[in-house]
């Protein structure tokens, strides 16, 4: 059991360095990420679209990329707002990482994208542990999913800068307890921004433009707590003393057991002209 939780240690040590590279990277060129991470059909593509329509909108540089497992159909959804849209299909892998991120992007990103918007693959447990070069990491949640869902998903919320309602026009029938879930939210982690949104009302929309730009330029984030606790933001306190007949000096290299073709150095970003 060590040796796999020291494994893990070490793919996500590795994607930690090619997050922070990434992130330096393209800082240099003025571009901010926003990390998006939900369930799959909170919402999440509908409000994202409407935030791209108001960035074009306000003429702020945007772009999105969105993972899933298959289908093209999110990116086809998201292209409707004229923004420069690029769909990455994981092949049944439940997230992306850093390096694969950083390929995707090379060659493709606009220059003089102000803010990238990154919709990762519709799942809040593989996700929520891998870096992306993110700035602002927002977990989204619908009313449909229930008031205990931050209970359930205690690393996803737990490293979130903003927590995003969403749906909201569906709240009464579904008896949303916005009291509960806010409590909830704020037992994983205490002080997070919890803003509640509808796309299909327009509720709400623009506010996550607005925290991205203010993120962009430079404003104070949240701090989740869990983000300076690495055992639990990894989602393993590992606290054992090794004392066990397993024992071992930890001397090996640990390599990553899963490679990519896509998975590029994040030093190798080049965004292309627009």
């Amino acid at each position: 059991m060590c040796r796999v939780v020291d494994l893990r240690q070490a793919v996500l040590a590795k994607n930690d360095a090619s997050a922070h590279t990434l992130r330096t990277r393209l800082a240099a060129h003025g571009t901010t990420v926003v990390n998006l991470l939900s369930s799959p059909g909170s919402g999440k593509t509908a409000l994202l679209e409407s935030e791209l329509l108001r960035a074009r909108e306000r003429s702020v540089p945007v772009a999105a990329l969105t993972a899933d497992l298959a289908t093209e159909n999110d990116a086809i959804r998201l292209a409707r707002s004229g923004a420069p849209v690029k769909q990455v299909l994981t092949d049944g892998l439940c997230h992306l990482e850093a390096g694969m991120l950083a390929g995707h992007l090379d060659g493709w990103l606009p220059d003089g994208t102000r803010l990238l918007f990154v919709e990762n693959v519709g799942n809040l447990v593989c996700p929520a542990t891998y870096d992306l070069g993110e700035t602002l990491r927002v977990v989204l949640a619908s009313v449909t999913e229930g008031e205990d869902k931050p209970l359930k998903y205690p690393t996803a919320f737990g490293l979130a800068h903003l927590v995003v309602v969403t749906k909201t026009d569906l709240a009464d029938a579904v008896e949303f307890d916005e009291i509960a879930f806010r409590a909830n939210v704020q037992q994983v982690n205490p002080g997070v921004e919890v803003v509640l949104t509808s796309a299909r009302r327009g509720k709400g929309v623009g506010a996550l433009l607005d925290r991205a730009l203010a993120a962009a330029e430079g404003a104070p984030l949240h701090a989740p707590v869990m983000a300076g606790r690495p055992d639990l933001r990894h989602g393993h306190p590992h606290t054992h003393a090794h004392t066990d007949p397993h024992t071992h000096p930890h001397t090996d290299p640990h390599t990553h057991p899963h490679t990519h073709a896509d998975d590029t150095d994040a030093g190798d970003l080049a965004p292309t002209p627009s």
